[in-house]
Formats: C-alpha cells, structure tokens, sequence
C-alpha cells in the first residue's frame, strides 16, 4: 500500500517573513520624514490663505450693510449684525449666506469700528490666539489683505 503525503493548505501559501514586513515599514517611515514636514507647511499656508478669503468675505458684507445703513458696524454691534438686525432702519440682511464662522484655528474674529488702519479692522491672531507672530502663529489682518477686482 503506497502511502500518500497530506499536504497542509496553509503551508504551501506563500506570506512576507518578517524581514520583509520591517523593510516595507522602514521605508514608511522614511518616506513620512521625508514628506510629512512639507505637507505641514501647506496646512499652515492653507489656513492663512482660509483666514484671508474669510476676512475678505466679511468685508464685502460690511460693505453691503454700509450701503444699506449708511455706516459700518459699531465695535459693540460686531460683525453678528451682518446676520440678525438688531433693530436699524433700512437693514436688508442678512448680509452673510451662514453664520458668522470661526478663524481657522478655532477662535472669533476681531472686529473693531472705526479701525486704526480704516474704518474698520478685522484680525485673527493666528495659531498662537496672541498679537503678532510669524509663520503659523503670524496675525491675518484686514488691512493687508488683497483686494480682489
């Protein structure tokens, strides 16, 4: 009687030594090095270009709430007037499609009326929530954003 040899299905498999699975997570990690700091550059760059299209939304609304009303919000109406009339004659609101949003990093606005560098100045103070800064804890302002044509 000839004997036939049991063949195990699991161990005819072919599967990754473990050699193999720490050069591939070697390379992971290389690769992360490599990349990850230049892709958390663009987020800071990303969230000030944010602040800055925000900023400049906002002026376009209070500019529209001059025209109705004949002056820009007070300091102590701040920019909430752009969406709930607190009672003005000739108020034709809201001026902002959503409510007012947050500065990228999660705090309020600055909205001061009438302003040092215009008539009015908005600010958000960046990743640091302080004044002044440079890089992702620099201060996006009004006064130096661009205005679009």
């Amino acid at each position: 009687m000839k004997r036939t040899r049991r063949v195990h299905p699991l161990r005819d498999e072919c599967g990754f030594t473990l050699i193999e699975m720490v050069a591939v997570v070697i390379i992971i990690g290389l690769l992360a090095a490599l990349v990850g700091p230049r892709l958390f550059g663009k987020v800071t760059k990303s969230k000030q270009a944010a602040a800055q299209a925000q900023i400049e939304m906002f002026g376009v609304a209070l500019d529209s709430f001059r025209l109705d009303i004949g002056r820009y919000p007070t300091t102590d109406e701040t920019l909430n007037v752009l969406q709930v009339n607190p009672g003005l004659d000739h108020w034709d609101g809201p001026y902002l499609k959503k409510e007012i949003p947050f500065d990228p990093w999660g705090a309020a606005y600055s909205y001061v009326s009438p302003g040092e560098h215009g008539e009015y100045d908005i600010v958000s103070f960046g990743a640091d929530r302080a004044a002044g800064g440079e890089e992702e804890n620099a201060d996006v302002v009004s006064w130096k954003v661009k205005k679009r044509s």
